[in-house]
């Protein structure tokens, strides 16, 4: 059979597409979370590894890297090979509050790193300790300006989300409270339980059955509208304009991801995350699914990581 030089270059450019599919598809995936196993992070990764394999037919597999509040398994994500084969499940903090945190932190989170999807968001809750005489907002804004300063607010640790809705919630409100850091949320929640200190945030999922069980009084949760798990508690900032905390968990790769790698991966994540096998035991942790663009996520980090920056350098955090 005669082949032309047309049928030539046909059939070369039909093996280049076939290469650019195959490109486009890593033979194995491995996500790696910056926190050790049993978390939100971790389980989001795994619940949605193991579906997202099923979807691409290829193995994922999780890997915990834990240490420096985040940092290190971000330098890992950050400084992989850009071909779709290592790729991050982040919570916002990791790559919002960290940049601000951590001043020798070897990252830039916008340009050394791409953005694949946003996966889920979730408020944290303020509470108070049963004894406070408040119910509402507006009762406690009043209790804690009588209280000059004697009032207390436990956190996971400086730095922390619950530590910055803290500091958020007395710049807008100009309150003076005073922030007790605690190694985790369990002691906090003990804490705050025996009445040792008097109000803490924490997220809604870890609180509500303490808030049930009435051993905790809910105020306000940090999202812009209630949530799913618990709509009866309103958001804060209804009483305070300003004070809003969404709490997202996202995916990220290696900055210089191929364009089409990058599509197909986002793509791909986004059809497993709204999936029944991953969407489901989200809800019912008091997630909302909330899905994006790579650009629409890239956004949000943008704007989140100028507005807690300057939080930061206003209250004079530091972990250094």
């Amino acid at each position: 059979m005669k082949l032309t030089r047309r049928s030539a270059i046909g059939a070369l450019a039909a093996l280049t597409l076939a290469g650019q599919a195959r490109a486009a598809v890593p033979q194995q995936i491995t996500i790696v979370v910056p926190y050790p196993p049993g978390g939100l992070s971790d389980n989001l990764a795994r619940v949605t590894g193991k579906v997202l394999a099923q979807n691409m037919g290829i193995p994922v597999i999780v890997e915990n890297k834990p240490g420096a509040n985040g940092v290190l398994g971000l330098q890992q994500i950050a400084h992989a090979k850009a071909d779709g084969a290592t790729i991050g499940m982040v919570p916002a903090s990791v790559m919002t509050v960290n940049p601000a945190l951590y001043k020798t932190m070897k990252v830039d989170t916008v340009k050394d790193l791409e953005m694949l999807t946003l996966a889920i968001t979730l408020p944290n809750v303020l509470v108070v300790h049963p004894s406070l005489p408040v119910h509402t907002m507006q009762e406690l804004l009043a209790y804690l300006r009588n209280a000059g300063g004697k009032v207390s607010y436990g956190s996971m640790g400086t730095g922390s989300s619950a530590h910055l809705n803290g500091e958020l919630l007395s710049r807008i409100a100009r309150l003076d409270i005073t922030h007790v850091p605690y190694k985790g949320s369990a002691p906090a929640m003990q804490d705050l339980m025996a009445g040792n200190i008097q109000m803490a945030f924490e997220n809604l999922p870890v609180a509500l059955p303490f808030i049930q069980s009435g051993k905790l009084r809910a105020i306000g949760v940090t999202s812009t509208e209630p949530s799913p798990q618990a709509p009866d508690i309103p958001p804060i900032g209804r009483s305070i304009p300003g004070f809003e905390d969404n709490i997202w968990f996202g995916f990220i790769a290696p900055a210089g991801l191929p364009r089409d790698v990058a599509a197909k991966l986002s793509a791909q994540l986004v059809k497993t995350i709204q999936s029944d096998e991953v969407s489901k035991p989200m809800r019912e942790r008091g997630a909302a699914i909330t899905t994006s663009t790579p650009e629409e996520m890239r956004k949000v980090v943008v704007r989140e990581r100028d507005k807690w920056a300057e939080l930061v350098a206003e209250r004079k955090i530091s972990v250094e």
